[in-house]
């Protein structure tokens, strides 16, 4: 096991690293399973991981509640959201319970925002099953409901207890949702780590193919690199925003498409590309560089042609994002890869050119 720190002065917590590690009740901190403790996880994640982890928590003698969800980003929603809370009240459930996330960033992100705010504020623990979640969105204390307007756009920066990113989880993980995965990993490497982005080139095939070994450096390479970025920048005044890579065009594609037809992974890739594409544009980077960005996403097995949606929809679904500033869309563009920069400076002529063929790439 590796553990790694978020440091955050009094709020701090470890991120947890291994193989066969989320039924190990040890390293969660005792004085949270004194009395009761809530598990909130989905329909697909609860006949694998659910009834071990409970036996492990009972065996502390925590009497515990599970909430079993529909599985799906269509369900990040205000409804599901209220069904956590029918379930938080009618079982007397205190400010010191706290709630366990086990799945995705879909509930991990339904529990952070349900602690956040039951309450006004419960404990708890990030458990995340799934790679996108291991290597992003649980770690940061972003929490987020959807609205049909856009993507996340309702929620609470709220920091977990400790986040258990067990490597043996991603073994039952389809191949559509390691390749999402793969996108957010892909990422830090363009944005910050260009010696990431070296080993990533070269050891793609081998997290395709689930090696445990690669697996577990990705996700600690990747949680090192957020986990400095969070420390910094908490609250996403500054350079933290520079994790949005992608995430601008990407947040569109999702809202656009209708939640959930395209994963949060691959709306990324996508998204990535058209990024890359509008830094070419403006003159940042060149065609080899964005060719680079293409290529490592096709290994990975992600799609790297955005829908055709039109410039005015594009526009209309990004100025809902959360980055906007005085009427301005920020972007993330490259200097080069490995190294990206937040702007709202820049051509409109040149951004309308990349919405209006979001599906061109370099051959």
């Amino acid at each position: 096991m590796h553990t790694l720190s978020v440091d955050l002065g009094n709020r701090s917590y470890p991120i947890h690293i291994g193989s066969g590690l989320y039924t190990q009740e040890r390293l969660i901190p005792g004085k949270l399973l004194a009395g009761k403790a809530v598990v909130i996880t989905n329909e697909t994640i609860a006949p694998i991981y659910l009834e071990p982890l409970l036996a492990s928590l009972r065996a502390r003698e925590t009497a515990v509640i599970p909430i079993v969800l529909p599985d799906g980003e269509a369900y990040k929603s205000w409804e599901t959201l209220n069904k956590i809370f029918d379930a938080l009240l009618s079982n007397r459930c205190e400010r010191k319970t706290p709630l366990i996330a086990l799945g995705g960033g879909v509930i991990g992100d339904l529990t952070g925002f349900a602690a956040a705010t039951y309450q006004r504020g419960v404990p708890f623990i990030q458990i995340p099953t799934t790679l996108l979640a291991q290597v992003d969105s649980a770690v940061g204390g972003k929490t987020a409901i959807n609205h049909p307007l856009g993507k996340n756009m309702i929620g609470a920066f709220y920091q977990p207890q400790v986040v258990i990113a067990d490597m043996d989880t991603l073994r039952t993980l389809p191949p559509r949702e390691l390749a999402a995965g793969l996108a957010e990993v892909i990422k830090y490497g363009f944005i910050r780590d260009s010696e990431f982005l070296d080993w990533l080139e070269k050891n793609i095939d081998r997290l395709n193919a689930l090696e445990p070994e690669a697996l577990a450096f990705a996700v600690e390479r990747s949680c090192q690199n957020k986990a400095e970025v969070v420390a910094s920048d908490e609250r996403e005044t500054g350079d933290r925003a520079l994790l949005n890579f992608g995430h601008t065009f990407g947040h569109a594609i999702e809202a656009g498409m209708g939640y959930g037809t395209w994963l949060h992974g691959e709306a990324v890739a996508a998204g990535m590309v058209m990024a890359a594409r509008f830094s070419e544009k403006l003159g940042l980077i060149n065609k080899a560089d964005v060719q680079r960005v293409v290529d490592i996403l096709l290994r990975a097995k992600l799609p790297v042609a955005a829908p055709e949606l039109g410039a005015d929809r594009y526009l209309d679904l990004m100025g809902h994002d959360k980055k906007v500033e005085g009427g301005k869309i920020k972007f993330i563009l490259l200097k080069t890869p490995g190294e990206a920069f937040i702007s709202n400076q820049y051509d409109a002529a040149a951004l309308s050119g990349v919405l209006s063929t979001p599906a061109e790439i370099h051959a």
